[in-house]
């Protein structure tokens, strides 16, 4: 185990290195979403972008359970029960204005929770590289596969966080401090 328990390991598996690149992505977003009121969360600080802190944090949830429930499990991904059906694109990235800033980071701590008890699931029951559910065409991509799709969807939306945190109050930093609180606890 590292220290922070996020960071990946010095030396490992390929799972482990796998789990902890998402893990530290995971936590590195999520302080830099992290801490915020719902105003803060709705703020599009970057005048050329309509991204906003709260939506990433909405759309990230979105991804976790499309990418564990969906593209690996078939099954069907809570957060598409949320999301009224003929607005889902305007839902995963707008924060309402009758959610809260609590209730916007209890959709993404949750979808988190449930992609980490998939995972555990089907590295028990196969490892990464069986078999997803989705399939395209005649190829149906591995679990690692899709693994890796995540981690590369919070690479890319941890950039923009980078932007938008230090537009709202100057945050700024590559990794949360070591004693920061992951939310939820790894």
């Amino acid at each position: 185990m590292t220290d922070p328990a996020w960071e990946p390991p010095l030396s490992g598996s390929d799972v482990e290195h796998l789990v902890g690149t998402l893990e530290r992505l995971r936590a590195t977003f999520r302080w830099k979403a992290g801490d915020l009121d719902v105003d803060q969360l709705r703020a599009r600080p970057v005048p050329t972008s309509q991204l906003s802190l709260g939506g990433l944090l909405m759309h990230l949830a979105v991804c976790e359970d499309d990418v564990f429930s969906w593209r690996m499990c078939g099954e069907r991904p809570f957060t598409w029960t949320l999301a009224p059906e003929d607005d889902v694109a305007r839902w995963q990235f707008t924060v309402d204005p009758d959610e809260s800033a609590e209730q916007v980071y209890a959709i993404w701590a949750d979808a988190v929770g449930r992609s980490r008890a998939t995972l555990a699931r089907l590295l028990d029951d196969g490892g990464l590289d069986q078999p997803g559910h989705l399939q395209y065409g005649d190829d149906q991509p591995s679990v690692r596969r899709h693994l890796h799709d995540l981690i590369e969807e919070y690479g890319r939306h941890t950039g923009h966080a980078d932007l938008l945190r230090e537009a709202i109050d100057g945050r700024v930093g590559e990794d949360p401090p070591g004693d920061w609180p992951m939310i939820p606890p790894v």
